[in-house]
């Protein structure tokens, strides 16, 4: 066993860019490039940083503009057949390794965008090479079972060595799903489920003849009128249900029907946050009372609110935890289901391995979702009533994937391994300090700098933001925005002091000219 694991992780170091020209070693303690003022004064700290790729490229590297002529090549060969007005960069994958991204043209690039954040160990990782390798690995691929139906024999094990050894807490049971709009639809079929085994006096009460005739026609009492209740800028996923909750571009939800459910004001805080407690403080209860109204009076019974920890694709809105608090007592007291949606942020990015974990609420969310960095999908959830009171209510033909869930489990392994989400934590201040001084330099550059203590979760506004975006590329750097202006950060939980010496660089060269 040991050479044949042996043999993979020499595997795996072939994967990696042609750009190594140098290990992070040789880069701290010869090649040193100067620092930035961004960086100056704390660069001295990534001298003695032992890298988690030590084979990783010494920095980025551009031969081309992007896209270059290779890359033009393979993207018109791609339209004939795939819709690529979205594409960003065509990948060459088996020349990205750690948190390097490359491309056909021979350029690499530092990602701190990381596929809309959703791969959280780097690029041809080797642990993740020897579970993808893996017999049980092979077979999970080759006999992908119908899991409600035909679950293998190991499934129970394999979730409570991987999805469920995580877990948030209060939270012991797991549905698995296919991603994260999938996780948020299943979860808001179980808030509607449970609260209709409510109404009627408990699981073991059959269905009425009425309920039976009119669900098929789409009609009261069978289908109810009650809804989910998000929040303006939110969003929860491009499905039917999830499409209704989402709030953050109307390209999302144009010409889709959707359901009548309401929201709510998402915060609107004010930066910096610690001259601004009042104003803050004021605007928090203003939302969580009309969240409160709304639960009461709309005129489709609110049976759940759902809510980001930080709303991602809507700008990286943030709240503190008083709000959010504030959300599970009114919850509480109006008998609604409570729904964080952890897809964007959950496992490791914000210095903690769930975004609600920062909250220290001592009573747990109903259910919390989680996709992206997993790499699987699905809800947790505590409450056995939240168990359909019938076979086949919450059901599909896979219902999620074993592969995937062999890989969150060594996911979760590599994160333990490294340490990556405390060492996520204190990357998060080290780049959130230099950004900081960044912003006081070019405040009209960078505005709005957020995510203080939330590990590299961070985010700030540009009044240039697209720009700001595309000319980021040229300097090797792959960056993402949300909502209209806000630059996002997204890098891996391998990211590093001496990465964010090189982001902070770029960033300086981009606001300064």
């Amino acid at each position: 066993m040991k050479s044949a694991v042996t043999s993979v992780v020499r595997t795996a170091s072939r994967l990696r860019p042609l750009a190594h020209v140098s290990t992070i070693k040789a880069m701290t303690t010869t090649t040193k490039p100067a620092a930035s003022m961004a960086t100056a004064q704390v660069a001295e700290q990534t001298r003695s940083e032992q890298p988690f790729f030590p084979d990783e490229p010494f920095k980025p590297r551009m031969r081309t503009s992007i896209p270059g002529p290779e890359s033009k090549k393979a993207i018109e060969d791609l339209h004939k057949v795939f819709d690529t007005r979205s594409l960003n960069m065509m990948v060459n994958y088996q020349n990205s390794f750690g948190n390097y991204i490359a491309d056909l043209d021979g350029n690499v690039l530092l990602d701190v965008f990381a596929q809309i954040a959703s791969i959280p160990v780097g690029y041809s990782n080797p642990t993740l090479l020897a579970a993808a390798t893996s017999p049980e690995m092979a077979s999970a691929i080759i006999n992908r079972p119908a899991l409600g139906s035909f679950p293998q024999h190991d499934w129970a094990e394999i979730l409570r060595t991987g999805v469920l050894k995580v877990a948030p807490k209060g939270l012991d049971q797991v549905v698995t799903a296919m991603a994260g709009s999938d996780a948020n639809e299943l979860a808001y079929k179980a808030a509607f489920m449970w609260k209709r085994r409510q109404e009627r006096g408990g699981g073991d009460v059959e269905f009425s003849d009425e309920e039976i005739a009119s669900a098929m026609n789409n009609k009261a009492p069978g289908s109810p009128h009650m809804s989910i209740l998000s929040f303006r800028s939110a969003f929860h996923g491009r499905l039917f249900g999830s499409l209704s909750t989402t709030r953050s571009k109307p390209v999302h939800k144009l010409d889709i029907p959707a359901f009548d459910w309401p929201q709510a004001s998402f915060p609107h805080l004010r930066y910096p946050l610690a001259d601004h407690v009042s104003e803050n403080a004021a605007e928090e209860a203003r939302c969580l009372a009309e969240t409160e109204d709304l639960i009461k009076n709309f005129r489709h019974p609110v049976v759940a609110v759902v809510v980001e920890p930080v709303q991602a694709e809507g700008g990286d809105n943030h709240a503190t935890p008083t709000f959010f608090k504030g959300l599970r007592d009114i919850t509480r007291r109006n008998d609604v289901m409570f729904i964080v949606d952890e897809v964007q942020t959950g496992v490791g990015a914000t210095g903690r391995f769930w975004a609600h974990d920062h909250w220290n609420m001592a009573d747990p969310p109903d259910m919390v979702t989680f996709s992206k960095k997993a790499q699987t999908a699905g809800y947790y959830f505590g409450n056995p009533d939240l168990r359909p009171n019938k076979p086949y209510r919450q059901f599909n033909t896979w219902m999620g994937d074993p592969a995937r869930a062999i890989l969150f489990r060594a996911i979760i392994q590599e994160i333990e391994r490294l340490n990556l989400v405390e060492s996520t934590a204190q990357v998060g201040e080290y780049l959130y300090s230099g950004l900081e001084r960044l912003a006081e330099r070019y405040p009209y550059e960078i505005q709005n700098l957020r995510g203080k203590g939330q590990g590299t979760f961070l985010a700030w506004d540009s009044p240039t933001r697209d720009d700001f975006l595309k000319r980021a590329k040229g300097l090797g750097i792959n960056i993402g925005g949300s909502g209209e202006r806000a630059v996002r950060l997204r890098p891996m939980l391998i990211f590093q002091k001496h990465h964010a010496d090189i982001l902070l660089e770029a960033t300086e060269k981009l606001v300064s000219t």
